[in-house]
């Protein structure tokens, strides 16, 4: 699997989809753990750093600071 590229503010697209009806996130935490937020209804979810790997799809932006 390649090395996705994100950063604090990226926007990313996981493989399952959230509840509320899209799968866009926005990562708002980086560490150990990272936080996403979703980008529909803000609901935020705290994942290990290796689940969030297996887990993200692909990065869609990433905000230049």
């Amino acid at each position: 699997m390649e090395n996705k590229e994100y950063e604090l503010g990226s926007r990313v697209i996981m493989k399952k989809g959230h509840p509320c009806g899209t799968n866009e996130w926005e990562i708002i935490r980086l560490g150990a753990d990272i936080k996403i937020r979703c980008v529909n209804c803000n609901r935020t979810v705290m994942l290990p750093r290796i689940e969030f790997n297996k887990k993200i799809k692909k990065v869609i932006h990433s905000e230049e600071q």
